[in-house]
C-alpha cells in the first residue's frame, strides 16, 4: 500500500513545487512521516528584510612599473606604506585592513605584425615589470567613506574598487527574513491546498539554503579625484537580507 501513497504525493507536489520536484528518495523519507492517504507538498519560499547598512567594504591598492622586478616592488612598497598610513590616519583600525594581493609580473611588448596582417607572438619580449599590492578595507563609519577615498588617492593609491554595503551584525535581519519566508510558504501552502480540495495538516521539515548576500542600492556617483574641497559623494541606500527556505507540508483531504 505504500506505492500508491507515494504516487499520490508525487502527483501533487510535481506541479506545485516552485523550483522543481525533490528526488524520489527525499519524498519517500518525508512520506513515511505522514498518515496513509495524505499528500506531500514542497514549497520554496524567500523572505526579505530591508535595513540601512552600517558598514562598507572596498579594496584599495597601488600598481607600479619598473625596469626590474626589484625596482617595481620597491617603489610599490614605498607608495603602499603611505596608503596604509593614510587609512589609519582616516580612522581605519588595523584589524580592518587586510592584504588581499601582492604580486610582481613581467610586462611584455606587443607582438610584431607580419606583412599578411598576422602577429608574431614569438618576438614578444619583457619590457618592464609590474608590481601590484591591494588591501581590503572595512569602513565602519559610512559618513567618512568619501573622505577616506580622497585621502587614499592623495596618498598614492591608483586602484580603488567598491563599495559593497553590508551589515556588521546581520543576525536580527536574517531572523526577520526567516519569519517572512515561513509566512510566505504557509500562505502558498494554504492556497494550493484549498485549490486542490485539501487542507494543511502540519509542516514536516524546513531547510534553509543560501546566505547573506545583500544587493547594493547606490544612488549617487563616486568620483576618484576632484579639484573641489567636498569629499567624494557616496549614498549607502538600503540592503536586502534574503533567506531561502524549502518547506514540506503534509496535506489531508477535506476541511481543516
Amino acid at each position: 500500500m505504500k506505492l500508491p501513497h507515494l504516487a499520490s504525493a508525487l502527483a501533487l507536489s510535481l506541479p506545485l513545487t516552485a523550483l522543481g520536484a525533490p528526488s524520489v528518495s527525499a519524498q519517500t523519507a518525508a512520506s513515511v512521516l505522514m498518515e496513509q492517504g495524505h499528500t506531500l507538498l514542497q514549497i520554496n519560499a524567500q523572505g526579505t528584510s530591508t535595513r540601512e547598512p552600517d558598514m562598507a567594504t572596498f579594496s584599495a591598492g597601488v600598481t607600479t612599473r619598473g625596469q626590474t622586478a626589484s625596482t617595481a616592488l620597491s617603489e610599490n612598497a614605498a607608495r603602499m606604506n603611505k596608503v596604509i598610513a593614510a587609512l589609519k590616519r582616516a580612522g581605519i583600525a588595523a584589524k580592518d585592513i587586510q592584504t588581499r594581493n601582492l604580486s610582481v609580473n613581467p610586462v611584455y611588448s606587443q607582438p610584431a605584425r607580419r606583412p599578411d596582417g598576422s602577429y608574431d607572438s614569438d618576438e614578444r619580449r619583457i619590457i618592464a615589470y609590474q608590481a601590484d599590492n591591494q588591501v581590503s578595507v572595512r569602513q565602519r563609519k559610512l559618513d567618512d567613506y568619501g573622505k577616506v577615498i580622497d585621502a587614499l588617492v592623495s596618498a598614492g593609491a591608483n586602484q580603488v574598487n567598491g563599495p559593497d554595503f553590508t551589515l556588521s551584525h546581520p543576525e536580527a535581519a536574517q531572523d526577520e527574513a526567516r519569519i517572512d519566508a515561513i509566512k510566505e510558504a504557509r500562505r502558498r501552502a494554504d492556497l494550493y491546498a484549498e485549490a486542490a480540495g485539501l487542507h494543511v495538516v502540519r509542516i514536516l521539515s524546513v531547510t534553509e539554503s543560501g546566505g547573506f548576500n545583500p544587493p547594493i542600492m547606490l544612488t549617487a556617483a563616486k568620483r576618484m579625484m576632484t579639484d573641489e574641497a567636498a569629499p567624494s559623494p557616496v549614498a549607502a541606500g538600503e540592503v536586502d537580507v534574503k533567506v531561502n527556505l524549502n518547506v514540506r507540508f503534509e496535506l489531508a483531504p477535506g476541511d481543516a
